[in-house]
């Protein structure tokens, strides 16, 4: 087919998505690879989902997004499906339909596909890859710290050297809006202004309203207690509700078990974290190094969603972002350790037997190789050059009369060997 024949947009591909293929597509397949296996050896085993789902598993306060943002479609009875948007939720029906009877500790891990409109963004994607951990029927503070400290040592195992996580807990900011007597508009705008650590829109907002004084002084100054302990204590003498007092009681119990681990280093403590997760109902955190703008992983406590499919669990997650993941280690300039490149056996027709014989063997060593008859109207040259294209670690050149010489591309020399 000439070019002319096709139509060049089929080569396009819609905005929000992206091919990953060659050398990035190994890295990003080794990360993952790495986070999965750490996650094993915390005891996770995988789920798997189907990547669409009746639309009201997401629906009201068991998504993470509005419907608006979510891929619909139907099905052939005229049921409204979506493309998941968030994974928990899943997972969340899955035990409560597979593991209802369980009351012990469950540990449930898994790797996939999120989609979530993002019109009008210029460059986010719509379609991102999440590797998940889900520690349930648990409550207690210890399956928390476990699951930062599964956090700190997957981002060590990546190769980051600095990163932070910052830790929040749902029931600060909800108890506090209890005692302001706000309406619905003016705690979503409320929200707005500490999410974005805007504090002069917030101390206008409170300067309006009829509010005790401590709760005032905490919400005006959450955008700025950030660090250790102490940002605790400044709430804990200032409020007496027993929603912020629960979840600082929580916090400085953690921190304790996060000693215990020597993982303090890796921690920040942000009484003023908020989430998009509207199931979250304790600890929440969120995990950034420099070189993207996001988060590179988040996580939380939810211990009321298992309830709305029937069975009443607690529960805590993390999920690593990994486009973002990945896009820090690339500006880092953090090489990721990845198995030898392929190998390549090239031979003439007068040795096949010995070419298949060498690949069999080579294979059965757990070497990744390929095997193809030599052109004679194409030198080793452009085949050296078409291995390097590939990122092939060698060449294993047999000749016409049985001599191999292999080509090590990695190295750019080559040695002969009988």
């Amino acid at each position: 087919m000439s070019e002319l024949e096709f139509d060049k947009s089929l080569l396009f591909i819609p905005d929000g998505v992206k091919d990953v293929y060659g050398n990035d597509c190994r890295r990003r397949d080794a990360i993952e690879e790495m986070i999965r296996r750490e996650m094993r050896l915390y005891g996770f085993n995988d789920i798997k989902t189907p990547s669409f789902e009746f639309f009201d598993i997401f629906n009201k306060e068991r998504g993470t997004v509005s419907s608006n943002k979510m891929y619909k479609f139907f099905d052939k009875h005229n049921n409204t499906l979506v493309l998941r948007p968030d994974h928990t939720p899943q997972i969340a029906r899955c035990v409560a339909r597979y593991y209802a009877d369980e009351e012990m500790q469950l540990r449930l891990c898994y790797t996939g596909n999120t989609y979530i409109h993002q019109s009008g963004y210029q460059g986010k994607l719509s379609e991102t890859t999440q590797i998940g951990a889900e520690l349930i029927c648990d409550s207690s503070s210890d399956a928390d710290g476990e699951m930062l400290t599964l956090t700190v040592e997957c981002l060590k195992k990546s190769g980051l050297n600095s990163f932070q996580i910052d830790i929040g807990h749902a029931g600060i900011i909800n108890g506090l809006l209890e005692e302001t007597n706000l309406s619905d508009e003016e705690i979503t705008k409320l929200k707005t202004y500490i999410d974005n650590k805007n504090t002069h829109a917030i101390h206008q907002l409170l300067s309006e309203k009829d509010v005790n004084p401590g709760v005032k002084e905490i919400l005006a100054e959450l955008t700025s207690l950030f660090g250790d302990a102490d940002s605790l204590e400044f709430i804990r003498t200032r409020t007496n509700n027993p929603t912020t007092l629960d979840a600082i009681d929580r916090l400085t119990k953690l921190r304790e078990i996060l000693k215990s681990y020597d993982m303090l280093d890796y921690v920040t403590f942000d009484p003023g974290m908020l989430s998009r997760y509207d199931y979250y109902t304790g600890v929440i955190f969120k995990a950034y190094t420099y070189g993207t703008g996001e988060a590179i992983a988040t996580g939380g406590r939810y211990d009321n969603l298992m309830s709305q499919f029937g069975k009443n669990a607690p529960a805590v997650g993390v999920v690593f972002l990994l486009d973002q993941l990945m896009e820090a280690l690339d500006t880092q300039k953090i090489p990721v350790d990845l198995d030898e490149g392929d190998i390549l056996v090239l031979y003439r027709s007068a040795n096949r037997s010995t070419a298949i014989d060498m690949v069999s063997k080579l294979r059965s060593e757990g070497k990744s190789v390929f095997l193809m008859r030599k052109n004679a109207d194409i030198s080793l040259e452009e085949y050296k050059a078409y291995g390097k294209r590939r990122q092939l670690s060698k060449i294993n050149y047999i000749d016409d009369t049985g001599e191999v010489t292999v080509f090590n591309l990695t190295e750019e020399k080559s040695e002969g060997e009988n």
